[in-house]
């Protein structure tokens, strides 16, 4: 009989699972130079950038230079409830801090642009991120992206919704 068979009771060290959210990002690494397919929603699928205004606060913010010194915006979107971005992360940046950045800097900007009605959250906790794989096409990619007003029935045309841009477009 071995060793592993006898009765004796073996020491496990305390583990604790994550749970929710921080149980999908165990093990999960960014990898400078990868590009991902990156959505966050809003808070609740609030449809808070329904409202002109809050989504042209929130634009202002998710596309601030301060937010895209080292990594790179291929391609974006805001709709009602939700954001999608192409990005290309950069070796000097990590999505989690990423993300966060962009969170709290346009939700400041969309409790301004609301005043005294403050939400207590404008975005949700989690995100979502999907690395493109080295052989998918880049540019369909960022079609896919732009084009979820239309797939959402929002508008016929990408071109006639206002909250949308990619590096490869001259609106």
């Amino acid at each position: 009989m071995d060793k592993l068979s006898t009765s004796e009771p073996v020491a496990t060290p305390a583990f604790k699972p994550a749970r929710g959210h921080a149980a999908l990002r165990r093990g999960r690494v960014s990898e400078a130079g990868r590009v991902y397919l990156l959505t966050f929603v809003t808070d609740h699928r609030h449809p808070w950038f329904a409202d002109a205004r809050l989504a042209e606060a929130a634009v202002s913010a998710l596309l601030d230079a301060r937010s895209w010194r080292h990594s790179t915006l291929l391609a974006w979107v805001l709709m009602p409830d939700h954001w999608h971005g192409l990005v290309e992360l950069d070796e000097r940046d990590c999505m989690p801090a990423l993300v966060r950045q962009l969170k709290c800097s346009s939700s400041r900007r969309v409790r301004a642009a609301l005043g005294a009605v403050v939400p207590a959250a404008v975005w949700a906790q989690a995100y979502h991120d999907r690395a493109l794989r080295r052989d998918e096409a880049l540019v369909a990619a960022a079609r896919h992206v732009v084009m979820n007003p239309v797939r959402a029935r929002l508008v016929r045309r990408a071109r006639e919704w206002p909250f949308w841009g990619a590096v490869w477009m001259n609106r």
